[in-house]
């Protein structure tokens, strides 16, 4: 087992590759540590390939793996998690802006008790949509899941073999990983990185990623707020719901008894439509409540320390 694993997802990076992977694993020698890179190809379109093996044929501390098409980040790093076994596993994209000298101060913060910490870009070297989009996602993320942090879509994070077995990777959930592991127990954290210009190439970043991204905001929400308590989410929904129609009906109670027709107000159907999805609302509660108890008790794994300082 490799005390080291550095996974690069690359997409389209072809120019870039040859130079970032020089440069990481000169400072990973230098650093002393026992490393291994695997480059994982999300269906590059350019010379991508072509360069990878080149690059791997140099070194066989270095591998690639290459995806049938463009899946997405999230997929290329879960390629990435079962093709590493590292102690650590160090996440560092592979267009040279995320500097490899910063390394030093992740693992340092790994040594000093966190299970994850993310590189958090002091100077974003990027397009003013870029920076501006970043600072909102942000903001709302630290607000709706409680979690402090300042640059939660870095893409220069280290974290233990711990975090790594727990993540679930899909859709845009790599913007979500601090996220995800805080709500599994594990010590997170930032420290300040520095961040360079890109070289060669360009951004892959777009407006759809970033709807994506709040989207799937709200799965994150759910799965680590609600799973284990499904029944909180449904109950208060049906609960509110079911007291508006209530209120409703009550309003068209006292005008049938003070002699008026309610037989064709609006408010009587909205006031039986109401009661009639929060019954429903509440019985799917019920539901997803049996099936989380069905799975039996929670897995205590993750709050237990297996991994040494590196």
């Amino acid at each position: 087992m490799k005390s080291l694993s550095v996974i690069l997802p690359s997409y389209n990076e072809a120019e870039n590759l040859p130079e970032v992977i020089d440069e990481l694993r000169s400072v990973l020698e230098a650093e002393g540590l026992d490393f291994e890179i695997v480059v994982v190809d999300d269906g590059s379109t350019d010379d991508t390939t072509k360069v990878l093996t080149t690059v791997c044929g140099l070194d066989p501390r270095v591998r690639s793996v290459r995806l049938r098409r463009n899946f997405g980040k999230s997929i290329a790093l879960s390629a990435g998690f079962k093709e590493t076994d590292g102690r650590v596993v160090l996440l560092m994209d592979a267009d040279g802006q995320d500097d490899p000298h910063e390394i030093r101060k992740l693992l340092a913060a790994l040594d000093g008790g966190l299970h994850l910490v993310t590189g958090r870009r002091a100077t974003r070297e990027d397009r003013f949509i870029k920076r501006s989009t970043s600072v909102l996602f942000n903001s709302v993320t630290s607000r709706v899941t409680g979690v402090p942090g300042r640059d939660f879509n870095s893409g220069l994070k280290a974290m233990k073999r711990d975090v790594v077995d727990q993540l679930n990777m899909y859709g845009e959930m790599h913007r979500y990983i601090p996220v995800l592991a805080h709500w599994a127990g594990f010590r997170v954290g930032e420290v300040d990185v520095n961040h360079r210009p890109r070289k060669h190439g360009t951004t892959k970043f777009g407006g759809a990623r970033f709807l994506r991204g709040f989207l799937d905001l709200l799965t994150v929400q759910f799965l680590t707020r609600f799973t284990a308590r499904p029944l909180h989410l449904f109950g208060t929904l049906g609960i509110v719901l079911g007291a508006a129609g209530s209120a409703l009906l009550g309003w068209m109670a006292v005008l049938k008894i003070m002699g008026h027709g309610v037989g064709s107000r609006p408010a009587l159907l909205a006031g039986v439509l109401l009661i009639v999805v929060a019954v429903q609302i509440f019985s799917v509660g019920l539901l997803a409540e049996f099936l989380a108890h069905s799975r039996g008790r929670l897995d205590v794994t993750p709050m237990i320390d297996h991994d040494p300082p590196i």
